[in-house]
């Protein structure tokens, strides 16, 4: 969500997709947004959005040839009047799922900071932390970047945010920092900047707000630290790159100047 609406406070056309739409938490995030941009007349950019459900046809095979096709549709509707598409992903190995990471240009994996999480990236010894080889999901990973370099030329940028970060510098925290390297070295992918553990991020969710719109919201006060979390952002877009992909675009509010 942070990364959608930073895009459009760029002045990027923006599309999301909610591929994890039994859940629903971004399409509740998009809805919240509606009601707040309805309730209080602010102008606050609002994305193009679509939910994605699974099939529910009586084969695995024509669930897979459906879904196929509701992801394709999405992707073709938002295209010619969008910049950037961002889709939410279930955390679940879906076919959905991995249809998604096949048509990734970008693909941004959250992670706490903490074994448990990492091991969604790697199988670690437990003595010498040394990289025995790829978890699960990157196997997925690697398997759809080459399906994809064989369909289309060109592989995904593969980026590796640590979530959810402890401001203290644990011996954790550096344990991970430096098996990180070493997996990012093996597998092919970059690490980003991530967000700290604060509050603020969760709080503006039934308002469906980032720390993007702070200034749209009159009861919210910009505090110090609303203001290193909103640099945290900022150095995430960074590391996507956004004008590499697309150029760079004029704000809506300079547009208006």
């Amino acid at each position: 969500m942070h990364v959608a609406i930073a895009l459009l406070r760029l002045g990027y056309r923006v599309g999301t997709i909610d591929l994890d739409a039994r859940q629903g938490t971004m399409t509740r995030y998009m809805r919240n947004r509606f009601r707040f941009i309805e309730r209080t007349r602010v102008h606050t950019p609002m994305p193009n959005h679509m939910a994605i459900m699974r099939s529910s046809a009586e084969t695995m095979s024509q669930q897979a040839e459906d879904e196929h096709s509701f992801l394709l549709m999405a992707l073709d509707e938002m295209g010619p009047i969008t910049d950037f598409i961002v889709v939410d992903t279930p955390g679940a190995d879906t076919n959905l799922n991995r249809l998604a990471h096949g048509y990734a240009d970008t693909l941004l994996t959250p992670m706490n900071d903490s074994f448990v999480d990492l091991d969604l990236l790697a199988d670690i010894d437990p003595d010498s932390h040394a990289i025995l080889g790829p978890s699960v999901y990157t196997r997925m990973v690697l398997e759809q970047r080459l399906m994809k370099e064989k369909r289309t030329g060109r592989g995904i940028d593969w980026l590796v945010m640590r979530n959810r970060l402890m401001h203290l510098d644990a011996r954790n925290k550096r344990e991970i920092s430096e098996i990180l390297d070493k997996a990012s070295g093996e597998f092919g992918f970059k690490t980003a900047p991530g967000f700290g553990e604060r509050v603020i991020f969760k709080e503006l969710f039934l308002k469906g707000l980032t720390l993007m719109d702070i200034k749209d919201d009159p009861d919210v006060p910009l505090t110090l630290s609303q203001l290193t979390a909103r640099q945290e952002v900022r150095q995430l877009i960074a590391a996507i790159g956004p004008e590499r992909i697309k150029g760079y675009r004029r704000p809506p509010s300079e547009k208006r100047n």
